[in-house]
């Protein structure tokens, strides 16, 4: 009963973060900026950094179970 909420948890924070991967790895890829508005090189270094954060904390969620 109590790992339903960290299963729950994991699998949010992993989508967030594997899409979050993905439309960084593919606006780069294309050369399109990441945000609009903002400097290419910090934005996608930004959504990097935070994509990974929440892989790893999806991570440590599934490891909780």
């Amino acid at each position: 009963m109590e790992s339903e909420p960290a299963i729950f948890a994991g699998a949010v924070f992993s989508l967030f973060g594997g899409g979050l991967l993905a439309w960084t790895v593919t606006r780069v890829g294309r050369r399109r900026p990441v945000a609009q508005g903002v400097r290419p090189v910090p934005s996608a270094t930004l959504a990097s950094v935070v994509a990974v954060l929440a892989l790893a904390i999806g991570t440590w969620c599934f490891s909780r179970l």
